[in-house]
């Protein structure tokens, strides 16, 4: 058997808990040798991340408190892309609400699954550059602290531990590539 039989057809679907920005359900699958067995299943909408560069090489993150972590982490601003918008129309509407700036230029650097081993959320990475000032108001459940990192820094602070998060660093990392190249 290869990867491309190794498919997993949906027998029955049970939601579980339906929040505002996620669902959670349990499916019933079929394995490829016949047994059945259940996925646990988080669906979210797509997302964007994005590696903000002022012109004077410094990365805009955003610290904030993270509950699941309970403790506060320093990350790329990222949301969600709302019905109608692109992903690139979403990373500007993130610009504006998270850090005050939109990008007179953005590079898409890639996009993956954050977690596909139980998440349907799929998030598109982007550098942007040539920043100005340009305010939408935050969302009011955020408290964001927007932090000016060096971009030589970068890769001190993500082996040192002081980036932690999975989008931030592979989208810090790809961002350096292209800044550099």
């Amino acid at each position: 058997m290869t990867a491309a039989d190794n498919n997993e057809p949906t027998i029955a679907t049970r939601s579980i808990f339906q929040g505002r920005i996620i669902e959670v359900r349990v499916d019933t699958i079929r394995l490829p040798n016949g047994r059945e067995t259940t996925r646990e299943i988080v669906d979210h909408d797509p997302s964007i991340c994005v590696v903000p560069v002022d012109e004077d090489n410094n990365v805009l993150l955003v610290r904030q408190y993270r509950k699941p972590t309970e403790s506060f982490l320093l990350e790329v601003p990222a949301g969600g892309i709302e019905e109608g918008e692109t992903p690139e129309e979403a990373t500007r509407r993130e610009l504006q609400e998270e850090i005050g700036h939109t990008a007179g230029r953005l590079t898409e650097l890639t996009a993956f699954w954050l977690a596909p081993g139980w998440c349907s959320e799929y998030m598109y990475a982007y550098l942007a550059t040539d920043l100005t000032p340009a305010v939408l108001d935050a969302d009011d459940d955020e408290f964001i602290e927007v932090v000016g990192v060096p971009l030589a820094e970068i890769p001190g602070k993500i082996s040192g531990g002081e980036i932690q998060d999975a989008k931030s660093v592979a989208s810090l990392l790809l961002a350096m590539r292209v800044l550099e190249g």
